[in-house]
């Protein structure tokens, strides 16, 4: 029995907004709504575009059931609880499916690493241990390892592991994946720019960034894909293409929580060792925000 998608389409990758070091959950509350007014498929919350690698244990449980609870089944809610110990990766995932989230996100173990087959073991245990669907996050630039094809293989047999973020940025290699396991697992983009392109190969759609700022331009690009219309998905991945790449000028979340800022949805405010753009790339973010009629709303941005 082919397993059931997490969904289809645009999660967006959540930021995290912060005020005096402690989680707004004012700010974070309307952006939620915002979100889902605006169409998003999902949320992902506790991802890296939200910082999760500088919250508390107790921030990484409040934040999950915050978003459960006020996404409210809305749209399916991923709970990123990846870690390079398997032991609390297990700890969190159970946390965040006793929360009622819809699904996992795991990262392959960063620093430690691993070999190909204990990566393959390391995530298998954790779909055991859980009875909610997992997705993998196979983003190597950030974590020094990647899912090779083979252990795609292996993993995409368990039934509790049902797609995966592909963030390798290699085309050739999804291609391959689509080819091997596309019938045994989902596959999202995990690039913003590389989207329409995956999704025309077999991918199922995007775990966004950008879609943080543009909720209802991103969503109504891969709908449009769903929906048949390829030429109108094409023209908005063209479109969009220049604040795709804006939002990674310099390290991720920095630019997105940047230009959240600048549009008046929550602080500036990141944790070290995150820090501030210079004035040139605010100039820069600005100029780009200011060309797809994204108006910075507070004062001191050029």
């Amino acid at each position: 029995m082919k397993k059931k998608a997490v969904f289809r389409g645009t999660a967006t990758a959540i930021i995290t907004p912060f005020r005096d070091d402690a989680i707004d959950y004012e700010a974070f509350g309307a952006i939620l709504d915002n979100q889902i007014a605006c169409g998003v498929d999902a949320i992902v919350v506790c991802g890296t575009t939200g910082e999760a690698a500088t919250l508390s244990d107790r921030e990484h449980r409040e934040i999950v059931e915050y978003t459960v609870d006020k996404v409210a089944h809305r749209v399916p809610v991923i709970a990123g609880t990846g870690s390079n110990d398997c032991a609390y990766a297990i700890e969190l995932s159970r946390h965040a499916c006793s929360a009622g989230a819809d699904a996992l996100l795991h990262v392959t173990p960063y620093y430690n690493k691993t070999s190909q087959r204990g990566l393959v073991r390391h995530f298998e245990k954790i779909a055991d241990a859980c009875d909610k669907p997992v997705i993998l996050y196979n983003v190597p630039s950030r974590t020094g390892m990647a899912i090779s094809l083979e252990a795609y293989k292996a993993l995409a047999a368990h039934p509790n592991i049902v797609a995966t973020k592909e963030a390798s940025g290699n085309l050739s290699f999804i291609t391959e994946l689509l080819a091997c396991c596309g019938d045994e697992l989902y596959v999202y983009s995990g690039n913003d720019d590389q989207t329409i392109p995956l999704m025309s190969i077999g991918a199922s759609g995007l775990i966004s960034v950008l879609s943080n700022v543009m909720p209802a331009e991103v969503s109504r690009m891969t709908r449009r894909f769903l929906e048949g219309d390829l030429k109108g998905s094409a023209a908005d991945q063209l479109r969009l293409i220049e604040i795709m790449n804006a939002m990674f000028m310099t390290v991720n979340p920095i630019p997105v929580k940047t230009a959240m800022a600048m549009l008046g949805a929550c602080s500036v405010e990141m944790r070290l060792p995150l820090a501030e753009m210079s004035d040139s790339e605010n100039g820069k973010l600005a100029a780009v925000l200011r060309k797809y009629g994204l108006s910075p709303k507070t004062e001191g941005w050029t």
